[in-house]
């Protein structure tokens, strides 16, 4: 019996925070389960590096020092419930506002 596809927990446009390190992110993507390289899943250290089989996030991350795009498993991401938007020069590329706490994407808007 195959096994299925956990559902992601967090969605689009919803902020987000790293359980181990100090950054925040908005959700931009998501994939159902690991797909990037082993290299990258090596270089997670051992002891908070993620299983494959869930759901992995793209983010647009930022800290106090820069911003930047990150990969991140479900079981290290826990929402930012802070209210406090976020900086990334990227936003305005993906997102056409931030309501309630979360960025509504641009191609929402077209439906």
């Amino acid at each position: 019996m195959a096994k299925k596809n956990k559902v992601a927990n967090f969605k689009i446009g919803q902020v987000v925070k790293h359980k181990y390190y100090s950054f925040r992110g908005i959700v931009f993507d998501v994939d159902p389960i690991y797909s990037n390289t082993e290299e990258y899943l090596l270089s997670i250290p051992k002891d908070i590096r993620p299983k494959k089989n869930q759901p992995f996030y793209h983010l647009l991350a930022q800290n106090n020092e820069t911003e930047y795009v990150a990969y991140v498993s479900e079981q290290n991401l826990e929402a930012d419930l802070s209210g406090d938007p976020l900086s990334h020069p990227q936003i305005d590329e993906i997102f056409s506002g931030y309501e309630n706490g979360e960025y509504i994407l641009i191609s929402d808007l077209m439906h």
